[in-house]
């Protein structure tokens, strides 16, 4: 066969498998069987169904079985980050909330804090069984975000608050890294690829009463549109909660106040204790995390929220304003994802901007930096202008 017609025919597949078209018996064209796979799997989910006649008719069906050899095949078609770009797809165009009723499905989900959400959300109606497969699916994403997040966080937030003490003798855990490897950048071996240390730095340990210790609040939205916030939320809580350091409570809500701060040990059960969708009050939460301030200078309180107040908006501000007033560092986030840029109430926002609260997005990779900022009260703005992030005006 000449090159003229490979070229022909592999033209011929890619706008075959773009298009989702019938075969073209008369051309003599035709797709080998993994092509043909492929395009059944895209084809159950982006060919609209049909009632009949000539042509494609997709849907997944509601088996199990059927469901777990797509995903499977989609799996093997296509790098992880467009898998979960066709599971989204899937969950939006076919319904397939249902499916994770089901064990076989759960089990082969490309899993990320997108399915942890929708599992948590639906946990209530899910069979015994599947209830147990999902805890196992939410356990294996915290392990990995934990894996990757709770190192650098920790960091962050002790070098942020011990950062007045240096030792020269420090255990492992109190060396403080960038410093060490700052003050030790001569002593490089080019052999062995790496620095060898004649001096360590580190934090010093000294004993801290409850007076001593900054306090972190974290009031977060649990509605709906703030599921991943939630996820994120509840891993960095169970971290900080972790460190000595300070005292970090954990408040989620809706149109009801729900204080997690006892179950922080464990994050898996913070995740099966929210509950996702509902309405949204602000203004009684603020009220609530008020009564857990007794330091207001030494009290961090980050609002995570998209701000679209269901209850008493005015009094939500004057709320927020007494905090700010009383040495409360309050900060807003309108999202903690990497979903991109997040909807809120802009009116709300600019309200909350006005009274002094810093208001703005953040990536999970940005929260350590921008908590070890606030916790050492630093310009948010300077901060956040160091990060690329366009603070809400």
């Amino acid at each position: 066969m000449s090159s003229e017609t490979d070229e022909a025919q592999e033209r011929w597949r890619r706008w075959r498998l773009a298009l989702g078209v019938d075969e073209d018996t008369e051309s003599g064209y035709c797709l080998s069987e993994r092509d043909s796979r492929l395009d059944q799997a895209l084809s159950a989910l982006y060919e609209p169904q049909s009632s009949g006649g000539k042509g494609k008719r997709g849907g997944l069906g509601g088996s199990a079985p059927r469901v777990a050899r797509w995903m499977g095949d989609v799996r093997e078609f296509f790098p992880s980050p467009i898998v979960k770009v066709i599971q989204k797809d899937a969950f939006e165009r076919l319904g397939l909330r249902q499916m994770l009723l089901e064990p076989e499905f759960l089990s082969i989900m490309e899993a990320d804090v997108h399915l942890v959400a929708d599992l948590i959300g639906l946990r209530s109606v899910m069979p015994a069984k599947a209830k147990d497969t999902a805890r196992e699916v939410v356990a294996k994403v915290v392990r990995e975000l934990m894996e990757k997040l709770a190192a650098r966080t920790t960091e962050a937030v002790r070098g942020a608050v011990n950062r007045s003490r240096r030792i020269n003798r420090p255990r492992q855990a109190d060396i403080d890294w960038p410093r060490t490897i700052r003050a030790n950048l001569r002593h490089y071996q080019p052999k062995y690829k790496t620095i060898v240390p004649e001096k360590l730095i580190g934090f010093g340990r000294h004993a801290k009463t409850a007076a001593d210790l900054d306090d972190v609040i974290l009031c977060v939205d649990q509605s709906g549109s703030m599921a991943t916030s939630v996820v994120y939320s509840s891993i960095f809580a169970a971290v900080m909660a972790s460190i000595p350091a300070v005292a970090t409570k954990l408040v989620v809500f809706d149109t009801a106040v729900l204080d997690l701060t006892e179950d922080l040990a464990d994050p898996v059960d913070v995740l099966f204790g929210v509950q996702l969708g509902g309405g949204t009050d602000i203004n009684q939460a603020l009220a609530y995390c008020e009564n857990l301030v007794t330091k207001p200078a030494k009290s961090h309180l980050i609002l995570i929220t998209d701000l679209y107040e269901g209850g008493n908006e005015q009094e939500m501000l004057q709320r927020a304003a007494q905090l700010i007033a009383s040495g409360v560092n309050v900060i807003t986030l309108l999202a903690l994802s990497d979903d991109g840029k997040p909807f809120y109430s802009a009116s709300t926002a600019s309200a909350m901007a006005a009274l002094g609260s810093p208001v703005f997005a953040c990536t999970p990779d940005q929260f350590p930096d921008m908590m070890a900022a606030a916790l050492k009260r630093e310009d948010m703005a300077a901060w956040a202008a160091s990060q690329d992030i366009k603070l809400v005006t």
